[in-house]
């Protein structure tokens, strides 16, 4: 999508950090912003940023993994914007334990968030969005850990919720361009945002708030990465909305762990027994 002036972007998690950062690149580009969260104070916040520069912004405080709740915001949207352009399925958490630390309700919060937040965010908007016949772009945030967990160890669930973002994406761009609907998976390394402290909204039903335990993220093979902040991811997930990119990197130095995860696909071909 080249022209996104007046036209309408959905984020998800927009309350701060990365959904923050997409919001205001996206209103200096001309459009109209619907932000959710699960936070009111900080979604207010954004929303009053958004609107000074000129653009218009609805806000809902919604759970993602709620389907119904997700289908009353893109009906809001319809109602209070016309339409939507750009979904941006951004909210995501995460939980610090070993695979054999994990709980199930460890599991059902993070793939919860992670994936059927996503998956939801898809059911609400797309019909929506092939009925509106415009085009479109939607996005999804996963993660370096989406490809390659050595990448950040210590937070299994969420590794197997962004690998299964990283394939729906790749998979819904066949489904979707006949109809001049682009998909990006967004696969960062580290951002500068308070993932880590998603535990303060871990709802009661899931074991309540809970504090990272940063000593499980440290505890394994790693790749050493330098902080970047959520504008430069932005203007980076920006790009590819205007280039129809599929892919968004953040980091060069995960690189070789991308590389030696094929390699070793590779070279299972190579270990199949001649028929």
């Amino acid at each position: 999508m080249r022209d996104l002036k007046d036209k309408v972007a959905v984020i998800t998690g927009g309350g701060g950090g990365i959904g923050r950062a997409l919001a205001l690149a996206f209103a200096a580009e001309g459009m109209h912003i619907a932000l959710a969260d699960v936070e009111e104070e900080p979604l207010a916040a954004v929303a009053s940023e958004v609107e000074q520069m000129g653009v218009r912004c609805s806000t809902s405080v919604i759970d993602v993994t709620d389907l119904t709740s997700m289908q009353t915001f893109a009906n809001k949207v319809v109602e209070e914007l016309g339409g939507a352009h750009v979904i941006c399925n951004n909210a995501g958490v995460v939980t610090m334990r070993k695979a054999q630390d994990m709980s199930p309700s460890d599991w059902d919060w993070v793939v919860g968030v992670n994936l059927y937040g996503v998956i939801n965010g898809i059911q609400a908007f797309l019909p929506k969005m092939v009925e509106q016949a415009e085009g479109g772009h939607i996005v999804n945030t996963a993660s370096i850990a989406g490809l390659v967990p050595e990448a950040t160890p210590g937070i299994l669930s969420y590794t197997a919720s962004k690998y299964g973002v990283t394939g729906l994406t790749e998979s819904m761009r066949l489904d979707l361009e006949q109809y001049d609907i682009g998909c990006t998976v967004v696969c960062p390394g580290g951002v500068a945002t308070r993932i880590v402290e998603a535990g303060r909204n871990r709802p009661e039903e899931y074991g309540g708030p809970e504090q990272p335990n940063l000593d499980v993220m440290g505890s394994g093979k790693s790749v050493p990465q330098e902080m970047i902040t959520p504008e430069i991811l932005a203007q980076m997930i920006l790009r590819a909305i205007h280039e129809n990119e599929l892919y968004v990197l953040s980091h060069p130095e995960t690189q070789p762990a991308v590389e030696e995860r094929f390699k070793e696909l590779l070279a299972a071909f190579d270990k199949i027994p001649d028929a």
